[in-house]
C-alpha cells in the first residue's frame, strides 16, 4: 500500500512540473475590474482529479462555491478536505473588509481575505483567469491550467450597486438569480430591488392582499415611445410570494451581495392606491391615463364603480399617498412590518422621488396637517412623511435611502441620499455630512441609449450614455474637500424598466456597461486608462458569449 502511495505522489510531482516553467504572458491576465496589483509569474496550476480545495469552518460556502466550479469546468470532481493544494485563508493583516490576496504557482493556489467577502472576490479573479469557456453549460476543459500571478487587491467604494426596476415590467426568479450572478462576476457587492411602482406592486404583503390580487396587474400597457400610439389591450404583471423572496435574498447572500428592497413612497403609488383607494387624497377620482390611452379593461373597471386603476402609461401621477391621512403612515408601517424580516440589510430604499403636491395642496387632510405641525408648504409636509418613515424604520433597526428629492423641505436625521438628478444633490448631502450613493442620470442611467444610431436601438427612454461615457465617470465630486469626498459611499447603475419588457433586452442594457462601472467603483482611481480597459473588455465579452448572454456590442470588435 506504502508503494503504491509513493508511486501516486511521485506521478503527481511530474505531472505538475510539467508546467512548472511554462511562460505567461499579458494575455492570460485579462481581469475585470483591474486589480490593485499584479505580477505575472512562470508556470501554471493543473486542475484534475488531484485538487483538493481546504478551508476553515467560517469559508465553506466560498469552498463549495470554488469546487463546483472548479467541477464544472473540469469535468474532474474536485473535493474539498482538511489539506488541498488550493487553500482559501483569512488574514486579519489585509486592511480592506473586502480585501483579498491571490498566490497562484505550478502546485499551489492560496486566496486569503480579510473577511469571506474577500475571499469570494479572490475567487472571482481566478474565474477570470480560466479560460471563458469554463462559463458555458456544457464545454469541460480536458487539461485546465490557470497562469501563475500574485494579486492584491481591494476596492475603492465600499458600495458598488446594480439596480432593476420589476414593477414596470417583471421578471422571473430565475432571471433575478442571473442578474444577481453578474453582479458578482463583475465584483459588485448591492442588489437594488425597485418593487413597488404605479405601474405595479410586485411583494407579497398578507396583511393587505389586495395589494397583489389588484396592484400587481395592470389591464394593458402603451405601445411605443410615451405617450404611446395605442394601448396593447393586455392584461400583465406577477409578484414575488415572500418565499420567492427569501430564496432570492439567501441566493445573494451566498455571493455576498445585499439586497436593498425599495418601497417607493410618497409619490409613484397608483399601484397601491388601486387597491386602496382610501390612500389617496381624493379616492373617487378616476385614475387618469395620459392622452386617454386607457385600456378596455381599465375602463370596466371605472365603469364598474372602482374608480382607481394600476397605471398603463409611464411618467409622474399626481395621484400619491395622501400625507394629511394617519391611515397612510398605519399602511405603510404594516407594510414595512412584513418587508423587514425579510431582508437583512441595514437599508430600506423607500423612493422619496418624483411627488407632484398638486393633490396635496387641494386636500384639506394635507393642508390641516401642515398647519398642526407649523409646517410651511407642501415641500415641507414631504420632508415630514419621510421624516416619519425614516423614524419608524429607525425604531427598527433600520436606516433609509431615498433619491436627492429627499432633500427638498429638510433632510431626514439619518438618510443616505441616492443622487440621481446630476451630482449636485450628493454634493449638497456630503456638504452636510450625509452618506452619498452617486447614480447620475449622465453616466449611471442603463436605460438610455448606447449610440446615436437610435434608429437600429431597441426603443429606449431616451438619451446616450456609452460604455466610455460610464468608464470616464468619477463618483467623487471634485467640488467636495477631502473630508466631504468620505461620505461619498460608491456609485450604483439604474435600469428603469419602461421600455424592457424581456430578460433579453435588460442584458443588453446593461452589458458591458456593467464592466465599466464595476471598474469605476472597484480599481484605483490612478490606474483609469480607456484604452487599457477596452483591450481587456474585447477578452471579458468571450465569456459573455459563452454564458450565453445578450450584450451590446458597439464596443466589441468582431465577436
Amino acid at each position: 500500500m506504502r508503494l503504491v502511495v509513493i508511486v501516486l505522489i511521485s506521478l503527481l510531482t511530474v505531472s505538475c512540473n510539467k508546467y512548472k516553467d511554462i511562460a505567461n504572458t499579458e494575455q492570460d491576465y485579462q481581469i475585470i475590474p483591474k486589480p490593485t496589483s499584479l505580477e505575472i509569474s512562470n508556470g501554471r496550476f493543473l486542475v484534475d482529479s488531484n485538487t483538493t480545495i481546504s478551508a476553515s469552518e467560517d469559508l465553506q460556502n466560498e469552498a463549495s462555491y470554488l469546487a463546483e466550479m472548479l467541477s464544472h469546468a473540469s469535468g474532474s470532481t474536485i473535493n474539498t478536505g482538511d489539506s488541498g493544494n488550493i487553500q482559501l485563508k483569512l488574514d486579519d493583516t489585509i486592511d480592506n473588509e473586502e480585501g483579498y490576496t491571490l498566490s497562484i504557482t505550478y502546485n499551489q493556489i492560496v486566496i486569503s481575505g480579510k473577511t469571506a467577502k474577500g475571499v469570494f472576490y479572490g475567487i472571482q479573479t481566478l474565474r477570470q483567469l480560466m479560460p471563458a469557456s469554463i462559463e458555458s453549460e456544457t464545454n469541460k476543459i480536458a487539461e485546465l491550467t490557470i497562469p501563475a500571478v500574485t494579486v492584491k487587491d481591494s476596492p475603492r467604494y465600499q458600495y458598488r450597486g446594480m439596480h432593476l426596476d420589476v414593477a414596470r415590467h417583471f421578471f422571473p426568479v430565475d432571471f433575478v438569480k442571473k442578474y444577481i450572478d453578474l453582479i458578482a462576476l463583475h465584483k459588485m457587492n448591492t442588489f437594488h430591488w425597485h418593487l413597488t411602482e404605479d405601474q405595479g406592486w410586485r411583494i407579497e404583503i398578507k396583511k393587505y392582499p389586495k395589494l397583489t390580487e389588484i396592484g400587481a396587474w395592470r389591464s394593458g400597457t402603451i405601445v411605443g415611445h410615451h405617450p404611446g400610439t395605442e394601448n396593447d389591450q393586455k392584461r400583465y404583471g406577477g409578484f414575488y410570494t415572500q418565499e420567492d423572496v427569501k430564496d432570492i435574498v439567501a441566493y445573494a447572500a451566498k455571493q455576498h451581495i445585499t439586497v436593498i428592497p425599495e418601497i417607493e413612497l410618497p409619490g409613484h403609488s397608483s399601484a397601491a392606491i388601486a387597491a386602496y383607494p382610501s390612500l389617496s387624497c381624493f379616492p373617487e377620482e378616476q385614475t387618469v391615463v395620459t392622452n386617454n390611452m386607457i385600456s378596455e379593461g381599465g375602463k370596466a373597471i371605472q365603469a364598474a364603480g372602482t374608480p382607481k386603476i394600476v397605471q398603463e402609461t409611464w411618467g409622474v401621477f399626481k395621484d400619491v399617498y395622501c400625507a394629511g391621512k394617519d391611515e397612510t403612515f398605519a399602511f405603510l408601517q404594516d407594510v414595512l412590518d412584513e418587508v423587514i424580516p425579510l431582508f437583512p440589510s441595514a437599508y430600506i430604499h423607500i423612493g422619496g422621488d418624483e411627488c407632484p403636491k398638486e393633490n396635496w395642496k387641494e386636500c384639506p387632510n394635507c393642508q390641516k396637517r401642515i398647519k398642526d405641525e407649523g409646517l410651511h408648504d407642501e415641500h415641507e409636509l414631504q420632508s415630514y412623511f419621510i421624516t416619519r418613515i425614516e423614524k419608524y424604520l429607525n425604531s427598527k433597526g433600520k436606516n433609509i435611502i431615498g433619491w436627492d428629492e429627499i432633500l427638498e423641505g429638510g433632510l431626514a436625521p439619518n438618510a443616505t441620499v441616492m443622487s440621481w438628478r446630476g451630482t449636485k444633490g450628493g454634493i449638497e448631502a456630503a456638504k452636510h455630512k450625509h452618506n452619498v450613493i452617486m447614480t447620475p442620470n449622465h453616466s449611471c442611467y442603463f436605460d438610455h441609449y448606447q449610440t446615436e444610431d437610435k434608429a437600429n436601438e431597441p426603443l429606449a427612454i431616451g438619451g446616450k450614455t456609452t460604455v466610455a461615457d460610464v468608464y470616464a465617470y468619477e463618483p467623487t465630486p471634485e467640488e467636495l474637500t477631502e473630508e466631504e469626498s468620505k461620505y461619498i459611499l460608491g456609485a450604483q447603475a439604474n435600469v428603469w424598466t419602461e421600455y424592457m419588457a424581456t430578460t433579453d433586452y435588460v442584458e443588453y442594457m446593461i452589458l458591458p456597461r456593467m464592466a465599466a462601472l464595476s471598474e469605476v467603483v472597484w480599481s484605483p482611481k490612478s490606474s483609469k486608462d480607456w484604452d487599457d480597459f477596452n483591450a481587456r473588455l474585447q477578452h471579458f465579452a468571450d465569456r459573455y458569449n459563452a454564458m450565453g448572454l445578450n450584450y451590446a456590442k458597439h464596443s466589441i470588435q468582431d465577436k
